[in-house]
């Protein structure tokens, strides 16, 4: 069954006039712990947007994911632009319009986002879920224009990183991650959230990444979304391509 996001929500579990109580950060964590994504398979249809000010692109994507095992994305526009299979390990992108692939480290994803992240992180960012797991360091929390932000109490020598948690469903509304020595910034942030089959999902995801250069940005906007059904992937890289470097 495909879920699209015209679906009524349940009021229950999406609520937008809770009040944020004073609770501790340890529950707050817990809480967005608990809610998880725990379903197999994810088969989704999504319109994309890219922005990084020399190129602005509108995309129909399809993504399918294996949780924990394997990312595929398929972005079309009349004809394939770009297909990439990412795995915990490695990652690999091919483009049939620019004819041009990739395979390797997690070098590509870097230069698109600026920050390190790997695979979980990555599948994460995708399902609203916070990109380092709060319950491995304590936090502080703060209740901010009536969100929970969780912050490290020992940030990462590295980066800073804040967590903006709504007090209704405990997903992730932004999370960012702040190099203020390199001048660096990766905000994530969720618009909007529905309630499929009983899973809280998002419906957008807004990507913004500000260098020193330039500023990239990211919409994404869920169409439907189907779970725990087959999936097959299709990806082999054609003979000819030139290789991107990293």
């Amino acid at each position: 069954m495909v879920f699209c996001f015209s679906c009524k929500t349940k009021k229950n579990m999406i609520d937008a006039n809770i009040i944020a109580k004073n609770i501790s950060a340890r529950k707050v964590a817990k809480k967005h712990d608990l809610g998880s994504f725990d379903k197999k398979t994810v088969d989704a249809k999504l319109k994309v947007n890219f922005n990084n000010g020399k190129t602005n692109q509108g995309l129909s994507v399809q993504l399918k994911m294996k949780k924990d095992k394997v990312i595929y994305l398929r972005g079309t526009k009349l004809i394939t632009v770009f297909k990439a299979k990412i795995t915990p390990t490695s990652v690999s992108y091919y483009s049939p319009f620019a004819k041009n692939y990739f395979t390797g480290d997690f070098s590509m994803i870097k230069q698109l986002l600026g920050v390190e992240i790997n695979f979980e992180q990555l599948q994460n960012l995708f399902l609203g879920q916070a990109l380092q797991n709060l319950k491995d360091d304590k936090h502080e929390v703060d209740i901010v224009d009536n969100k929970y932000v969780l912050t490290p109490e020992n940030q990462n020598i590295l980066f800073d990183i804040f967590y903006t948690i709504n007090p209704s469903y405990f997903k992730i509304d932004k999370q960012s991650i702040i190099n203020s020595q390199k001048k660096l910034s990766l905000d994530i942030i969720y618009p909007s959230y529905n309630l499929i089959n009983d899973i809280i999902f998002p419906s957008k995801i807004n990507i913004i990444a500000k260098n020193t250069k330039r500023t990239t940005r990211i919409d994404f906007d869920y169409k439907t979304v189907v779970f725990d059904e087959d999936i097959s992937m299709s990806f082999n890289i054609p003979s000819g391509y030139k290789r991107l470097e990293f």
